[in-house]
């Protein structure tokens, strides 16, 4: 079997277009499939909606990696019991228009059984919004939403630890160093609107001292202006290029800084960028660790080094899993492969071990609260 040529990242996010179907190819039945009849169908769509928005591009191409990656394998090992997947891509600029135009797309498209991994949060959010006012009728499965004030609706099933676990796994680590004292900076004025009420209040249950700074029209101007009162710990909340800018202006400081990030920031692109050179950087992560030895992580580099020239990352870790997941929930399912028959396997909210990955929903319908960190080091390597 010939499989298909490397491709790079910016091939990749460039060739996808508004639901332009993947190219996949179908062979040998799947190694992880779980019982159930063959369905009649010869092939079924899976959607994914993501955000290529400046803001968010970074998180998306490689979530949207990992989910491409994941699906080819599939479908190069028979599909969902030997049905062909055709994995969609409807690209939003983020924009609240855009994304209700992905939500319709996808609703009113006949052959799509569900709709898997959209990315980034604010995306995720809106669907999940609209899943809930009941104008989107699939399963809304594995989204990357990192907003845990949210009530999860009966159609939307995420798997991955929010941010509020994210900040508590943070805290508490810094809290076993004896830390007692931290600088919260938030990239936008939207990330403080968005994250501080809860951020506080996370941080003065662990008994922490907060000083929060805001950025406004320059996040380097703000990493300049930093004084000798402020704590050498700092949570940043927001997003990869919010933080390269903020660490440009840290580069001023005389005083060693350390960042603590949460998933949103790629370090890998942090790393490309040159940034934070004389910062080190901790970022948290809803996945295991990219080198980790369990099952499913072996699994994803083994595919994407077959796959794709890119490098592993949490985030294309991420959206491997998140297509596994609904790769898995589909092929539990003993009847044809139907939207109502896609959702009604979803919600029945089964656990799951995804190679080592286990996936329990609680009673906020929430998957996992798994969370892990990752340092990029002064010298620019990237330890986890």
């Amino acid at each position: 079997m010939t499989h298909p040529t490397h491709v790079t990242r910016r091939s990749a996010v460039l060739t996808s277009s508004v639901l332009a179907a993947s190219a996949l190819l179908s062979g040998t039945s799947p190694a992880w499939a779980q019982g159930g009849k063959a369905s009649s169908a010869k092939s079924c769509v899976i959607a994914q909606i993501v955000d290529i928005s400046s803001s968010q591009q970074d998180v998306s191409k490689d979530f949207l990696i990992g989910s491409r990656a994941a699906w080819q394998d599939i479908n190069l090992k028979g599909g969902i019991r030997g049905v062909k997947v055709t994995h969609q891509t409807v690209e939003t600029d983020g924009s609240a228009a855009s994304v209700r135009q992905a939500i319709d797309t996808v609703q009113g498209h006949a052959d799509c059984i569900a709709l898997s991994g959209s990315v980034g949060d604010r995306v995720a959010a809106q669907v999940m919004e609209a899943s809930s006012r009941g104008v989107l009728t699939l399963a809304h499965a594995a989204p990357w939403l990192q907003n845990s004030d949210r009530q999860i609706d009966d159609k939307t099933f995420p798997i991955f630890a929010p941010r509020q676990a994210q900040i508590a796994h943070a805290l508490k680590t810094l809290a076993v160093m004896g830390l007692k004292e931290l600088g919260a900076v938030y990239g936008s004025a939207q990330d403080y609107a968005a994250c501080h009420e809860e951020l506080e209040k996370i941080a003065a249950g662990q008994q922490f001292r907060l000083q929060a700074f805001q950025g406004g029209t320059s996040l380097r101007q703000l990493g300049q202006k930093l004084t000798s009162n402020t704590p050498g710990v700092l949570l940043f909340v927001g997003g990869t290029p919010e933080l390269a800018e903020f660490t440009q202006g840290l580069e001023q400081q005389a005083r060693q800084r350390y960042i603590v990030a949460l998933a949103d920031v790629n370090l890998q692109v942090l790393k490309d960028m040159g940034a934070a050179r004389d910062t080190p950087i901790i970022a948290t992560q809803p996945v295991p660790l990219d080198t980790a030895a369990l099952p499913v992580v072996r699994a994803y580099r083994q595919t994407l080094a077959r796959l794709f020239d890119e490098p592993p990352t949490a985030l294309s870790l991420a959206g491997y899993v998140a297509a596994r997941y609904t790769y898995e929930v589909l092929a539990s399912i003993d009847a044809p492969l139907t939207r109502q028959n896609a959702l009604a396997a979803f919600q029945k909210r089964i656990p799951l071990d995804l190679g080592g990955f286990r996936i329990s929903f609680d009673a906020q319908r929430r998957g996992s609260s798994f969370v892990t960190q990752s340092m990029l080091a002064r010298d620019g390597r990237l330890i986890g």
